[in-house]
């Protein structure tokens, strides 16, 4: 009797399975939107290449010396990890994260990034950003461009699990992740990381050789991303190391207009550094 009412209960368990797995396929269907648009370049990133959208941003320069029309995904405040807050069931901008985008690229549906608010200042662009990602071909897009890193590193964002060298919780196990994504979906497309820049923090007159918010210092983030790149055979363009000069605390505003975010000589320069590295 017990293990009749058992079977039972497994099966009844099963038809309630079937059945709101069906009625989720029918109410909200995978989103297949047209693809109408294929730059040359797409760029995914943080603030570094998303704050300044205009013809001076680093997309505007790069377009000018390249040649190649250029797509500026990049999102502010973003990271490539995906990101564990405590007390809380998830983080806004989880779906916004490089993991995240690049598995909507690889499954063609935006549809988590579509229905994702941020209520936090200069997001204003977020929404055209993903409308017009969701409409990119990807499979004619010449070159990814990735820079991420720097807001992992202000989230102490662990670097590495042990345990798991996919973990999307990490830098390098996000890294993987979405570079597999990628490579998996569109095997022709050329990916380019490009690490943070070097940066200062006036607030507490530190720079990213001594800031350490719990990952380690900025340069542990580098160094790690190189070594990704390395492992999983895509193209990496170092910007930290030997790029904006630092002999002096008074170094940052040559390149920066706070410490972090380049000013248009910076974007000038990064746009510079870019081009010629893909002329390569």
């Amino acid at each position: 009797m017990k293990n009749r009412l058992q079977i039972k209960t497994v099966i009844y368990g099963l038809i309630s399975i079937a059945l709101f797995g069906a009625l989720l396929l029918f109410t909200f269907p995978l989103r297949k939107v047209e693809k109408t648009y294929s730059p040359g370049i797409v760029m995914f990133g943080d603030s570094i290449f998303g704050q300044v959208r205009d013809e001076t941003a680093v997309s505007g320069y790069l377009a000018e010396l390249s040649g190649r029309e250029v797509f500026n995904g990049a999102l502010g405040g973003t990271c490539a990890s995906r990101i564990e807050r405590e007390g809380r069931l998830a983080y806004t901008k989880d779906s916004l994260s490089f993991v995240l985008l690049s598995r909507a690229a690889a499954m063609d549906d935006f549809g988590l990034q579509q229905i994702t608010r941020v209520r936090e200042n200069a997001t204003e662009y977020f929404e055209e950003v993903i409308d017009t990602v969701e409409v990119i071909d990807f499979s004619d897009v010449d070159i990814l461009l990735v820079l991420y890193g720097v807001n992992d590193y202000h989230d102490g964002v662990p670097l590495e699990n042990p345990e798991d060298p996919y973990d999307e919780f990490t830098f390098t196990g996000a890294l993987r992740s979405a570079l597999s994504y990628w490579q998996e979906a569109y095997p022709d497309l050329r990916i380019l990381l490009l690490t943070p820049t070097y940066s200062w923090y006036e607030y507490s007159h530190e720079t990213c050789e001594e800031k350490d918010e719990g990952g380690g210092i900025l340069e542990a983030y580098v160094n790690r991303e190189i070594e990704v790149a390395e492992e999983m055979g895509v193209e990496i363009l170092d910007l930290y190391h030997d790029f904006y000069p630092h002999e002096v605390w008074e170094d940052w505003n040559l390149y920066t207009r706070d410490g972090l975010h380049p000013n248009e000589a910076g974007r000038r320069l990064l746009a510079e550094t870019i081009a010629a590295y893909l002329e390569q």
